[in-house]
């Protein structure tokens, strides 16, 4: 992909190297990667998992839609702050005993989610399934991204074909298990991430560690720089949307685990087509900036779709979006990447540490809204952050695309190298 800052007639772009062009080296991997990638697909199950099981864990609960829908919100608050902990961490035990000790830490708090005799008790339950997966999440895209054969290119689309088959498979294990209870779902990925440790145990080597350990405050410090801050701002929006959809939308649908279940799979499998297979040509034939805005638009006429239509018109809309969900995931996992000169992981993480944020507010306000109003709202609300991530790629589009490709000899460089190397 050609970068074309300053270049008449060139499109804007701004990641530091072609994901069209490691496509072709993706499924050539050593097995450390397939082991992190497997356990990463489990571990963005759970995102999903619950999405079928809402109204159903509403009931077995006694609790409203805003009560359950705190599950999402503990579960992203706390992985939001945890990001400022996962490179302090890692650069002083190691990026294995770091992803062990997250996988670790879901498997316990999996486990005792499905033991729940309450909403409170599975809220704070899911609050530590979500310090755990962020101590596994923000460290296994280094562990990728470092180890992956095909540099940064690769390892990003590997990443993403990760989350988009975790996206799509959660709902799936979520309305199986929990067509017989909803307890089902929390054991099940309890297992499947026991599963993960004993991967990683076997086929993750140690990284070697940095020469100079990452201190709490470095991803506040990287959000100094004015493009990985425009980004992050960007996706701050853009996320809110992203997560109105996956939360508020089983209770607006009303559907049985197993319909519920099988429109999420859809929306996934869309999700993993599009991030892995669609945006990386559509970047190249556009540009990266081009194609986010676009798609961030076309996500905001989707929601209004979403919350206007009827039944099957709703559950058409909520589909589509894991299109527009995968084309934007990969476009900002590749800018938050490359536009600035953080060292990635830190840069990961303090891009990670507002868009979590986000991800931890709709679920809790978007019932509420309606509450407060009508069904339709919230939506319009989720419409209206997607374009504001829109405007901010907009007018940051010139600086954003200079930055990324003067930073691309050096991130080039990081590439050849463990990102926990130094």
């Amino acid at each position: 992909m050609q970068h074309g800052a300053g270049k008449p007639g060139a499109p804007e772009t701004a990641p530091s190297d072609s994901l069209a062009e490691g496509a072709g080296s993706i499924l050539r991997q050593p097995k450390a990667v397939w082991a992190t990638a497997g356990a990463s697909v489990v571990a963005f199950m759970g995102i999903g998992l619950v999405d079928p099981i809402l109204p159903s864990i509403a009931k077995g609960l006694a609790a409203s839609p805003s009560q359950v829908s705190l599950l999402f919100t503990s579960y992203f608050l706390i992985t939001a702050v945890a990001m400022l902990v996962t490179g302090f961490v890692s650069s002083r035990i190691g990026g294995r005993r770091t992803l062990l000790a997250g996988l670790a830490l879901v498997v316990v708090f999996a486990a005792l989610s499905g033991t729940s005799g309450s909403v409170g008790e599975l809220v704070g339950f899911r609050a530590g399934w979500g310090l755990g997966n962020a101590l596994f999440v923000s460290t296994s895209l280094a562990v990728i991204v470092g180890a992956a054969a095909g540099g940064s290119a690769a390892a990003i689309l590997l990443y993403e074909s990760a989350l988009g088959l975790g996206m799509a498979c959660g709902p799936l294990l979520g309305a199986a298990l929990g067509n017989a209870s909803w307890r089902y779902p929390f054991f099940g990925t309890a297992a499947l991430m026991a599963i993960g440790f004993v991967c990683i145990t076997a086929f993750l080597r140690e990284q070697p560690k940095p020469a100079r350990k990452t201190s709490l405050l470095d991803p506040l410090k990287a959000l100094g720089h004015g493009g990985l801050a425009s980004v992050a701002a960007s996706a701050f929006f853009y996320n809110y949307a992203f997560f109105t959809i996956l939360a508020f939308t089983p209770f607006v649908l009303n559907m049985t685990p197993y319909k519920s279940g099988a429109v999420f799979f859809a929306w996934g499998l869309l999700l993993a087509v599009f991030s892995v297979l669609v945006a990386p040509r559509m970047q190249q034939r556009f540009g990266s900036l081009k194609v986010l805005g676009a798609s961030l638009v076309l996500l905001a006429v989707d929601l209004l779709v979403l919350g206007f239509g009827s039944h099957s018109t709703a559950v058409v809309a909520t589909i589509v979006s894991g299109a527009f969900i995968g084309v934007n995931n990969t476009v900002y996992t590749e800018l938050a990447l490359g536009v600035s000169d953080a060292p990635r992981p830190v840069a990961s993480a303090g891009y990670n540490f507002v868009r979590w944020f986000a991800a931890a507010a709709a679920p809790f306000l978007a019932p509420k809204i309606e509450e407060w109003s009508n069904v339709h709202v919230p939506f319009v609300v989720a419409a209206v952050t997607a374009v504001l991530g829109a405007a901010v790629v907009l007018v940051r589009r010139k600086a954003l695309a200079q930055e990324a490709e003067e930073l691309q000899p050096a991130h080039a460089t990081e590439d050849g190298v463990s990102v926990f190397a130094g």
